[in-house]
This record gives C-alpha cells, structure tokens and sequence, in this order.
C-alpha cells in the first residue's frame, strides 16, 4: 500500500489547504511545512515531531501540521498515536480524504484488514477520484481474498484444486511486491480470471429474410418521410441548457452566501432529501454537527471561485474553488456538488472535497 512517507509533497499538494492567516504570518507557516517535511524526508521523524509540535502549540487546530505530525509519528513508530492524530482529523475535516488514507496504511500495517477498507472507502466517497486510494483499496481487498482462501482450504481440501490456483496467484502478487520493492496493481489478475470462467457466446441464430415490400408500399415510402426539424430547435434546448445553468450558479452561490451568514435554515435548505451525508452519519446527526461547526464560528467568509457547471436532464455537477475563512484558520480546496432539480429548486444530494 501506499504509505504517506513515500510521497509525502505530493500529499501535502493533495491536501489542498493553504493558511493565510496574513501576508508575513503565511509565509512563516510555510516555511514550518517545508522544514517539518525535509526532516521528515530525511529521516529524522523525531526532530519533525517536536517542531510539529512546538508549532502546533501556537495553532493547535491547524490541519497541515496535524497531519505531518500523525506523519511524524508513524515514521516515530508511534502507530496507536499516528492513528489518534489522524482519526482526529477526520472527524474534525471529514472532507480530507488523505487523513483516511493513512489511517487505513496504519490499520493494514496491523493487519486490522476491515478496518483498513472502511478507511478506504471513505476516503473514496470523499473524494471519488483520489486514485491513491482506490489503488491501496485493491491491495486490501487482494489481501482479503488470500485470507479467504486459505480459510477454503481449512475447511474443505476438497476444494484444493480449484483453490490453489488462486491462493498461488495471490502469493505471488505480494512476493512480487515485496521482492521489488513497489506496489503493483491488485487488479492486475482479473483478466485471465475472467477468460477462463466466461464461455464464448452461441452463435445467433440467421435472422429471416425481410418480406419484399408490396410495389403501392414502396411507392408510397417517399411521400412518408418527415420533414427536417426546424433549426429553432437545438436553439431552444441551448437556451434551456444555459438557464438551468443559471439557475444551478444561483443556488450555489446562495448555499454559500448562508453558510457565510450562518443562516442555518437557508443553509440545511439547500441540501435536498437524497442528500448522503459523510462519514455514514445520520442526516439528523450531520445537521447537529454542521449547526455546531457553523453557529459557534464568530466570523465565517465563503468565496466560491473558477465555477464550473455541468447539467444533463435533472441533474448537475458543480466545481469549483472554495475559500473558506473562519476566526484564525484559513483553507482553500477544490469542491464539487452534485445537484437535482425538485420542485423549481436545484438542491445538493452530495458534496465532495479535493480532486
């Protein structure tokens, strides 16, 4: 699995967090990152971990340095402390994939398996196109089925010429990895599994010859065919097309206008019934949380940037970039929601940060 050490800049960038609490004080959080990240590349986790946390003491909520901290940690050989500091995390940014990304390397390392794919999982519905995870997802799940199939083994040797096959291809998947020293793809056996238990498809059968048409029925056939449609048409369905659009850029920047204010019945309001909250909460248990998160904040800013919108039919997709801003901390990420149209209304049923 990918382990956060090996490509620890490019998880900061995936993080997608900037604190600019002012033009110097951002600098100077910066240049923490950076230092905190050379010593954790060249290896000197414990060094890392004291600067995080000397740095920590000043900001103690600050997401980047939490996260290199739990970094630090696990280089430290402090799992159980690794996986506080990144638990924490995800309850306290539910939308950061990365953070349950590495709880879930922590989690394999111990061999605690399922709770290594539920991490997985939901680092995926948090961000569905963080590849990273769906990768080491497909190593969890190869190590899952190694273990399944032993277990086949155990309690039936029957079964052992069927089973064998597969354990072997599973066994060599990982002494494959272990032996050169990078990870392949857990899917990579698929295809041959596939061939061999799929039978080719009968030959369909020769369809009969169409009826030769009477001389009145051809005859006919010219004086049947429509009319081409008239070009006022594809105008129309554009014109439609760029209204719904509207109307999605509308209810974006209204959903951001009531966080801002802390208008919690406008904000809840723009999320629809069918809206599937993170983190498997109940939707009751995410609006006391979000009241929580927002009515205790004494300023909050949200500046939605670079929108993009998509809609096909009743539905949208909308990207963009989110500067949220709330007392001393400060992040900008990537976002996208996913929209439906009910009652005259385009209502949020899915929210994903990152990507």
């Amino acid at each position: 699995m990918k382990q956060v050490r090996r490509t620890l800049p490019r998880l900061l960038r995936l993080l997608a967090l900037t604190a600019l609490v002012g033009t110097g004080a951002a600098q100077a959080q910066a240049n923490d990152y950076a230092e905190i990240t050379q010593l954790l590349k060249a290896g000197k986790a414990a060094e890392a971990l004291t600067k995080a946390d000397q740095r920590l003491s000043a900001t103690p909520r600050d997401p980047q340095l939490r996260f290199l901290k739990g970094v630090a940690q696990a280089d430290s050989g402090k799992p159980a402390d690794a996986v506080a500091t990144f638990t924490k995390l995800t309850e306290d940014y539910p939308e950061l994939p990365e953070p349950y990304n590495n709880l879930a390397v922590l989690y394999a390392n111990q061999n605690q398996l399922d709770k290594a794919r539920t991490a997985l999982e939901m680092a995926i519905r948090t961000n569905p196109s963080y590849a990273t995870a769906h990768e080491n997802l497909g190593d969890i799940y190869a190590k899952l089925a190694s273990q399944a199939y032993n277990k086949a083994l155990q309690l039936d040797a029957a079964n052992a010429t069927s089973v064998k096959p597969k354990l072997a291809l599973i066994r060599e998947l990982f002494s494959a990895d272990i032996a050169k020293g990078a990870k392949p793809t857990a899917a990579a056996p698929a295809p041959a599994v596939v061939a061999t238990q799929r039978p080719a498809p009968a030959p369909a059968p020769a369809a009969a010859p169409a009826p030769t048409p009477a001389p009145a029925a051809t005859a006919a056939a010219p004086a049947a065919t429509p009319a081409p449609a008239p070009a006022a048409v594809p105008d129309a369905a554009k014109q439609e097309a760029a209204k719904d659009a509207k109307e999605v850029t509308a209810a974006v920047q209204a959903w951001a206008a009531a966080w801002a204010a802390k208008d919690m019945k406008a904000y809840l309001g723009a999320y629809g019934k069918d809206f599937d909250p993170p983190g498997r909460m109940t939707r009751a248990a995410w609006e006391k949380e979000r009241e929580a998160r927002i009515v205790g904040k004494s300023k909050i800013t949200v500046q939605v940037s670079d929108l993009n919108v998509s809609v096909n039919g009743n539905k949208a997709t909308a990207r963009f970039r989110q500067a949220y801003s709330a007392d001393s901390l400060n992040v900008s990420s990537r976002k996208t929601l996913d929209l439906v149209e009910s009652n005259g209304r385009w209502l949020i049923v899915r929210e994903a940060t990152g990507g």
